[in-house]
């Protein structure tokens, strides 16, 4: 149980590290067209699609697609990360326990 586990524990581990590398290539190849245009918007545009809506799509509406691909990657990203972690922990906790 415990062998099982311990591979369980290592392989999301691993997971999470290719997943990691994965969205961050992608979303920096989205981010450097953006960045390259001077597309600008924060935080709070990113996790609002109504400010998103009505701030940001009227000001660069031909950018709109890359837009829309870099907030669903970022917001994916984070998702993903906070599952991983919180499967990790909580493998890792029943390995402790159990240990």
């Amino acid at each position: 149980m415990e062998i099982i586990l311990m591979s369980v524990v290592i392989g999301l581990f691993i997971t999470m590290l290719f997943l990691n590398i994965y969205f961050r290539v992608k979303v920096f190849k989205v981010y450097k067209t953006l960045e390259q245009n001077r597309v600008e918007f924060g935080a709070k545009h990113l996790f609002n699609q109504r400010k998103m809506e009505e701030e940001i799509y009227p000001q660069y509406p031909e950018w709109r697609t890359e837009i829309d691909t870099f907030t669903r990657h970022i917001k994916y990203s984070i998702r993903m990360a906070t599952v991983l972690t919180t499967l990790i922990s909580a493998f890792a906790a029943i390995l402790m326990y159990y240990r």
